[in-house]
């Protein structure tokens, strides 16, 4: 997989915290190795529809794994080594 450089990575995050449901799926996965939309969403007090949509986002630029993909429902996620990169970006760039 190609490597991201500086410039994408700062694109990725922006995109991120862009969105206020992307933001609360960054700030749970700083507290969770494995998510779940329905735990996320029972958290957050959000909708799962809202979480599920966030998630497929994420997953369509590579910011997480499907762990369970022939599952319909209750889906496991975790960060790939890129979301890594950018929740370690938004630690250490939006809360010092």
């Amino acid at each position: 997989m190609k490597e991201l450089n500086e410039k994408s990575l700062d694109e990725l995050l922006i995109w991120a915290i862009s969105v206020d449901r992307r933001q609360v799926l960054m700030e749970a996965m700083k507290d969770h190795t494995i998510i779940k939309a329905s735990d996320i969403a029972h958290e957050t007090k959000r909708s799962t529809q809202n979480i599920s949509r966030a998630l497929r986002e994420f997953e369509e630029k590579n910011l997480i794994k499907c762990l369970t993909p022939d599952k319909a429902t209750w889906k496991k996620y975790i960060l790939t080594s890129t979301g890594k990169e950018i929740l370690k970006k938004i630690e250490d760039e939006y809360y010092d």
